[in-house]
């Protein structure tokens, strides 16, 4: 039987930032090739200005459809949503760039969704951008769990020699703590288990981090949050047999998970999990949305209005998050 390689539909983002630049370099690594047969869903005007800005040779061919994309590696199939025109300003909060964004990771979901391509994989948005544009959702995360009609779903962030999935993500730390109950606590353990057994770890080590400092310190720090909140869906998840450790103080849980005690680490906020992935490199990081009825990876960056158009935004994230959505794609 001959696998073929999956197809991976690349969103484009937010077109003023370096979303177009850093979709054009990554077609210059031959593991985009080799492993995947990828094209972008977007606006091929603006593929075309991004190459005024960078290296890349390549021809843009515009399709209307994944069946008419050549993967050729001289040229990038873009299926052209025609949203957007080549004078938008670069570096800007645009509201057209927002609601550009929202339409191609629609677009990208109605045709994982229809089994026209097997993965999607995002370049940044910019969320105030995409209010503007007539979208209200904190990001990526939110949009796909909605248009897939998806309850129950999570952040994972991996880079190498850490995975962290989070509890909660995009909301204030107050909200977060609020948010933080037994139930979720169990589902994000069960996410983390599943994800980690597909990708072929047999009995994944899962730590999960304690709220307070100290997880708490036996009441010491907080108000008995982690024996609320945490600490009961930890013990059901290990009379399920799952091989989960905590609540752990945060302060060590990530050195301790780097140095290879942990497989993944359970995160209860935004900043408690993002923070320690960053560290080790904005280029490193890929985000994964775990829970949905498709495969979904991205950057773990922003739009970098701040350095759109000098062409020396590092497309190695993008390339790492196509890597791992070829790994996650079921296969044909």
């Amino acid at each position: 039987m001959t696998i073929s390689k999956p197809m991976i539909g690349i969103t484009m983002g937010d077109a003023a930032g370096v979303g177009p630049e850093i979709i054009l370099k990554s077609f210059d690594h031959d593991v985009v090739h080799e492993t995947s047969r990828s094209f972008v869903i977007g606006d091929a005007s603006i593929l075309e200005r991004a190459k005024q800005y960078t290296a890349s040779t390549k021809t843009i061919h515009r399709i209307a459809s994944p069946s008419e994309a050549t993967f050729e590696r001289e040229s990038i199939d873009c299926l052209d949503l025609g949203l957007l025109t080549e004078d938008l300003p670069l570096g800007e909060v645009s509201p057209q760039a927002g609601n550009a964004a929202f339409q191609y990771l629609a677009k990208a979901i109605e045709l994982a969704n229809a089994g026209e391509i097997d993965a999607i994989c995002t370049a940044p948005l910019n969320k105030e951008a995409l209010q503007k544009g007539g979208h209200m959702y904190p990001g990526h995360t939110e949009i796909l769990a909605d248009l897939t009609g998806t309850k129950d779903y999570s952040m994972m962030l991996s880079a190498p020699n850490l995975k962290v999935i989070h509890v909660t993500t995009h909301v204030g730390i107050v909200d977060a703590i609020n948010m933080i109950t037994p139930e979720r606590v169990l589902h994000v353990i069960h996410l983390a288990n599943d994800t980690l057994k597909k990708a072929g770890i047999e009995s994944p080590k899962i730590a999960v981090c304690g709220i307070n400092p100290h997880a708490g310190e036996n009441g010491l720090f907080g108000y008995g949050e982690e024996e609320e909140k945490v600490i009961p869906a930890v013990q059901q998840a290990q009379q399920e047999g799952i091989d989960v450790q905590g609540p752990l103080p945060a302060d060590t849980l990530f050195f301790r998970t780097v140095r290879g005690d942990f497989d993944i680490v359970v995160a209860m906020y935004h900043d408690q999990g993002h923070a320690p992935v960053k560290v080790l490199g904005l280029e490193a990081g890929v985000n994964i949305t775990v829970g949905l009825p498709i495969i979904r990876t991205s950057v773990d960056h922003g739009t970098a209005f701040d350095i759109a158009g000098t062409g020396i935004a590092d497309e190695n994230s993008l390339v790492e998050a196509l890597r791992q959505a070829v790994e996650l794609a079921p296969k044909r």
